[in-house]
């Protein structure tokens, strides 16, 4: 099948760029190379390495600039300052100039890390995000949140810095392990819990080849995603409003994450109990209707996520966790919540009811 390229525009104040879409973009990198670059630092980790990492410093070479490659361990409990700092050494060491550019290529954590690397680096040089999960596909590289984590938060401490494109490589699914797509597929479905109804039934529609991988279905749906992505990160850039119904479920997922050391679980899959569990905490607040709770639950089931959340150290642990994650505000939690499927308010919610719901859902 030859698949054309897509290209979804991103248009926000800190930068315009395109989201490139189609299979064999990492033979194509050189493109996304502004002319003028003197080094490009090529971020990743030893698993991403082996899998594409020679053909991709082969297709950067055809830009004629030095490619240093910057190695970092592999995994969300590595997405820390003593890891960011191996990149600063790298950079200065090899003294990286104004006029570098950095590609990130992996999933979300390395692009998190070299996108943060690249906002503070001699106070900002130009980034290419070069995803290579479903999830970092459709969520985490395009909208310029970069971070690190701290052990008291997830995410904590970063920027926002929007790359100068995004490059998604939809052949690159060959190499990724199940419990990878499945945690991508939550990204995916929360789009149409937020945005879009119809899309949300779609995605009903079509889980077993998502699932199966079938690349015409998954080329829709990144497509879509980044879509609805551009669109809220274009009216809301910095997270002061509307970009905040992109937490819808995270919340809970990133307290599960935390609670069990960054790692255990997947994002996604803690995006993917989040979900079900804002839907229940929406039911009880706002009268979201209990079918569609229901729907909520199975649809994450069958893209192979975890519907049922760690009890961690109890009711208490669970709302010290979420206190501190980014959404609270004067110490109180904003809930990402659905009046229907497709709609989203911000609020807060009584601490009894949310106990019942993490109760409820924790085993």
């Amino acid at each position: 099948m030859n698949t054309p390229l897509q290209t979804v525009s991103v248009a926000t104040p800190g930068g315009h760029y395109p989201i490139n879409i189609a299979p064999g973009r990492l033979d194509t990198l050189a493109q996304s190379i502004p002319a003028d670059a003197t080094t490009i630092a090529l971020i990743t980790n030893p698993v991403i390495h082996a899998l594409m990492g020679e053909r991709v410093t082969a297709a950067l070479n055809q830009t004629g600039c030095p490619v240093m490659t910057v190695m970092l361990p592999d995994g969300e409990s590595h997405k820390n300052l003593d890891t960011l700092n191996k990149i600063f050494d790298a950079m200065l060491g090899a003294k990286l100039d104004r006029k570098c550019v950095i590609v990130a290529l992996g999933g979300g954590v390395i692009g998190d890390m070299a996108g943060f690397a690249a906002a503070v680096y001699m106070r900002g040089v130009r980034f290419v995000q070069v995803p290579t999960t479903l999830l970092s596909q459709v969520d985490s590289s395009v909208g310029g949140k970069t971070a690190v984590n701290h052990p008291m938060g997830k995410n904590m401490i970063g920027a926002f810095y929007q790359p100068i494109a995004v490059e998604i490589d939809t052949n690159v699914f060959n190499t990724l392990p199940d419990r990878e797509m499945s945690a991508g597929l939550a990204e995916v479905i929360k789009y149409g819990l937020i945005l879009d109804p119809e899309f949300f039934e779609w995605c009903e529609k079509h889980v077993v080849g998502l699932r199966a991988r079938d690349p015409e279905l998954l080329a829709i749906a990144i497509r879509r995603s980044c879509e609805y992505k551009a669109w809220v990160v274009s009216k809301d850039e910095r997270e002061t409003g509307l970009r905040a119904i992109l937490n819808l479920g995270h919340t809970f997922g990133h307290a599960i994450e935390a609670g069990m050391g960054y790692g255990e679980w997947l994002h996604g899959e803690a995006v993917g109990c989040g979900l079900v569990m804002a839907a229940d905490l929406s039911a009880e607040l706002l009268g979201f209707p209990q079918s569609d709770v229901q729907r909520v639950r199975d649809l994450v089931t069958a893209i192979g996520c975890p519907t049922v959340g760690p009890r961690l150290g109890g009711v208490e642990q669970w709302m010290s966790l979420m206190q501190g994650d980014k959404k609270t505000e004067a110490g109180e939690i904003k809930f990402v919540l659905m009046p229907k499927i497709g709609e989203t308010i911000r609020r807060t919610a009584p601490a009894e009811m949310v106990a019942r719901v993490i109760l409820r859902n924790t085993v």
